[in-house]
């Protein structure tokens, strides 16, 4: 389905990301594993790759500064020539209720999850022009449409991608450049795992399937979007919540 397709994908070595560099390996795509700080299981992820025959490299960058995530795209595209998919899904929270948020937690939520994700969308998005060809994904969240509490600045982050998004698709489909967005609900990761079980259960009421989804029912949706099925689809946020939000 992506058999040749290169692909960056941040914030790759743990999580939902991983799932995705794992899918699009398996869908035929050469992957840039991005990372900031997980570096030893991005040396598991690169083994695991390598072991199933697939080709990847990783780079290490904080993609909240502008200068490394311009980095990132050049490096992907001096060691593949091209760079046809970005996946933007490196992110992190600092969660707290509205009056103890510092400005610090706010201004790093900020920095990573939609100044990271605009610094690569743009200078993937100077690489693709000139291919006139690409496909952007996004990583936004439900709590991003609905908000949630004690998560104000996550919130406004995951809000302003879903912004970004609409605004890169209409600025770049006349170039052939799909820009999307996904809006994942509750998904089985290391920051769901530590939540207490009480809280667990009680997310889980809200949802109509009962359950948590898998990271790679998120990374399946990418693959899609990152597909030439997906050609006619651009400006788009799709939920995948397990019906929670409708």
């Amino acid at each position: 389905m992506l058999k040749g397709k290169i692909a960056v994908v941040t914030g790759a070595g743990k999580g939902i990301g991983r799932a995705i560099a794992l899918q699009l390996i398996e869908a035929g795509a050469k992957v840039v594993i991005n990372y900031r700080s997980s570096a030893a299981q991005v040396e598991e992820l690169l083994a695991e790759i390598k072991d199933a025959g697939g080709e990847a490299i990783a780079v290490q960058a904080d993609i909240s500064k502008e200068d490394e995530a311009k980095g990132l795209i050049q490096t992907a595209v001096k060691q593949f020539g091209r760079l046809d998919i970005l996946v933007n899904n490196a992110g992190i929270n600092k969660d707290n209720l509205l009056m103890r948020i510092s400005e610090v937690d706010f201004d790093r939520v900020i920095d990573t999850n939609l100044k990271g994700t605009f610094f690569c969308l743009k200078h993937a998005a100077t690489v693709m022009l000139k291919q006139r060809s690409g496909k952007i994904i996004n990583m936004s969240s439900v709590v991003g449409i609905t908000g949630n509490i004690g998560q104000a600045n996550y919130a406004a982050s995951k809000a302003g991608v879903i912004g970004l998004t609409k605004t890169a698709a209409r600025e770049l489909a006349s170039r052939g450049i799909n820009v999307n967005a996904i809006a994942p609900g509750f998904i089985e990761t290391e920051m769901t795992d530590k939540l207490p079980d009480k809280i667990k259960d009680a997310c889980i009421t809200n949802i109509p399937f009962g359950r948590f989804g898998a990271a790679k029912e998120i990374a399946s949706v990418v693959c899609f979007l990152a597909s030439e099925a997906a050609s006619y689809i651009t400006g788009q946020v799709i939920q995948v919540d397990g019906g929670m939000v409708m």
